[in-house]
């Protein structure tokens, strides 16, 4: 998911002088785009997200000097734009689906699975046992225990 490109994020913020400089907190709504984790589609949907944050004073700034996430207003300003993009992209879904109950394409041919019905399958051998395969093929009999010796026969037949 992401937000396109020249979209309009609406900011509902509230502002408030601390001690320490200004704390901002509100709701961020923005429209989201992305594709269907399982099916492909496209997915559109609007994010809203709570943010927080605490913009210190440049002359409180040497007390958050170790702090690399500290955010320090410059000129009167605080720069509102990673505080927004952060939170967005932290809230952002890791698969978002078009639907709760999307089923997703089918991994050997890709047809989607609402399309093409509960019972689709495809007959599909593991490589590994295709000696076995073409054992079964050729006439042998399955089921059977031809060609081993049970040792207790044998002393039987003796």
């Amino acid at each position: 998911m992401w937000v396109p490109a020249g979209a309009t994020a609406a900011l509902d913020l509230r502002l408030e002088s601390v001690i320490e400089g200004v704390l901002v907190s509100g709701t961020i709504v923005a429209p989201l785009r992305g594709e269907c984790g399982r099916c492909l589609d496209e997915v559109s949907d609007v994010g809203t997200v709570e943010v927080r944050e605490l913009f210190y004073y440049a002359d409180r700034a040497v007390d958050v000097a170790d702090d690399d996430d500290a955010r320090v207003l410059v000129d009167d300003h605080a720069d509102l734009e990673p505080v927004v993009r952060d939170a967005l992209v932290l809230d952002l879904p890791l698969s978002p689906t078009c639907r709760p109950d999307c089923a997703g394409l089918c991994a050997d041919c890709g047809a989607r699975l609402d399309e093409v019905g509960p019972h689709h399958s495809h007959d599909r051998l593991d490589a590994r046992w295709a000696a076995l395969s073409a054992l079964a093929e050729d006439g042998a009999p399955t089921g059977t225990d031809q060609g081993r010796s049970d040792p207790d026969e044998s002393k039987e037949k003796k």
